[in-house]
């Protein structure tokens, strides 16, 4: 190769240490930008084509080598939409192209990042701090099922929570073994229970199966209030939005206690005015609610109130799951009523407050009425040669035919409200930056002992 070989061969090791060194900076400078993915360096050796025996050390050049695979940490944040990739994976973006108006406008083109620093803007897209727009799959806000397979980008307005009529309560408790209620007397037999027909003079409030009317008119309240406890209260919903409480008190009609079985009957109110003789103003739910032993036999998990109407909102037909198990009646030293869970599944209508991210990758609206709704899923990307992926500014990425396809489904998992660092650590960095520099003076070093034997090669001819 000879003493310009070597001149050539230094030069080209000292642009390939130059290269390093750049890469180093780059990773240094970088070492605090969300999600960023360092550029280690890869030295390859060219050896020219000769005998065995006079092969040459040869010359070098320096090729990027992409850690896209290498998850940086990953830390919590106070920002809802905030999230970060635990595994492998790409979030799907896209850069906008122009405004039109206020609004910006797309190409279309699917781009890749890790960087997940993502917040709403004016127009209710969520854009990160590099100006890409997030992409997913919008959910069916009442089955929260997904609405579609192919990702678009998310845009979430300021727009209505339709208001859902209540259809249904959920209604577990137990109920004292003796009832306190306000007309009992320890010292009188069966005080504690619904007073006899005779004293409803509207007609007797049991269920209409053991001979009763089922009511209880607005002159019959204040007794049965006094022989009744309550059962809780729950707020439901027209199909408007518009709230009612529907207030539940039970009435035991029967005991063991004298040679009878426990026998319950629960009543809602229906109009909490009613005061005059043939007003209904509690109704009866119709079934006798029987116990043993403190158990409820035979079970009765599920019931159902026919047109249900309170203080002039009709609600319908409700039903009232109990579940096998959810009524008991075991011995209260207060008397009264325990509600293990009294809920609707109603709701007013309501505006979109905020968006959040949970950590199941599902983008979370928040509304006024203080509803949270699933509205989207954010869709991961994966490519089987993630480092072959073309670097963009800004943490992001596009494919190349290298990197292959993106492909969604089987990917890591979306952490809401945390971001992940650099993979560039600091500490390592500068250890490359130490090892760089002495091989690019020891470059210069042969490039300079080079010299000095051409100059002695000159001096020989003088």
């Amino acid at each position: 190769m000879g003493i310009f070989g070597a001149l050539n061969t230094a030069v080209n090791g000292m642009r390939a240490q130059a290269f390093a060194l750049e890469n180093i900076s780059g990773n240094i400078a970088n070492s605090q930008t969300v999600a960023y993915k360092r550029e280690d360096t890869s030295f390859i050796d060219l050896i020219p084509d000769a005998q065995p025996n006079k092969q040459f050390g040869g010359n070098v050049i320096a090729n990027s080598r992409a850690t896209n695979t290498i998850q940086g940490d990953i830390q919590s944040s106070a920002t809802g939409t905030f999230m970060a990739i635990n595994g492998g994976g790409f979030f799907v973006v896209e850069k906008a192209t122009g405004l039109s108006g206020n609004t910006p406008t797309f190409s279309g083109n699917d781009l890749y990042s890790r960087r997940g620093d993502f917040t709403t803007d004016r127009n209710g897209y969520l854009v990160n701090g590099a100006g890409y727009y997030l992409k997913g799959i919008p959910v069916d806000p009442t089955t929260g099922n997904l609405t579609g397979s192919v990702p678009e980008l998310l845009q979430f307005s300021n727009s209505f929570l339709p208001a859902q009529a209540t259809t249904a309560l959920q209604y577990q408790a137990n109920l004292p073994s003796y009832p306190l209620t306000p007309n009992h007397n320890t010292a009188v037999a069966q005080s504690e229970l619904l007073a006899p027909a005779a004293t409803y003079t509207g007609g007797d409030p049991r269920t209409v199966g053991a001979g009763g009317t089922g009511i209880v008119d607005g002159s019959n309240v204040a007794q049965f209030l006094g022989d009744s406890i309550s059962g809780g209260a729950v707020t439901a919903y027209d199909a408007t939005g518009t709230a009612v409480n529907i207030n539940l008190r039970w009435a035991k009609t029967d005991s063991s206690l004298y040679a009878g079985t426990d026998t319950w009957n629960l009543f809602y109110e229906t109009d909490s005015t009613a005061t005059a003789l043939g007003s209904p103003a509690w109704i009866n739910a119709g079934t006798d609610y029987t116990f043993t032993d403190g158990q409820i036999s035979p079970s009765v998990p599920v019931i159902t109130l026919t047109a249900v109407t309170i203080d002039g909102i009709l609600l319908g037909d409700l039903t009232v799951t109990h579940g096998a198990t959810g009524l008991s009646q075991y011995a209260d030293n207060n008397g009264t009523v325990a509600v293990n869970e009294l809920q609707q599944n109603g709701f007013p209508a309501g505006s979109l407050q905020s968006v959040s991210v949970s950590d199941n990758g599902r983008v979370v609206g928040t509304y006024s009425n203080s509803r949270t709704i699933d509205l989207a899923e954010v869709t991961l990307a994966t490519f089987n040669g993630a480092n072959y992926l073309k670097r963009l500014d800004g943490g992001g990425f596009a494919a190349t035919s290298e990197s292959g396809a993106a492909s969604f489904g089987s990917a890591g998992s979306v952490v809401g409200s945390s971001l992940e660092g650099s993979n560039s650590d600091i500490g390592d960095e500068f250890t490359k930056l130490i090892v760089t520099q002495q091989a690019y003076s020891a470059n210069t070093r042969v490039i300079s002992t080079s010299n000095e034997m051409v100059q002695d090669l000159l001096n020989t001819l003088r």
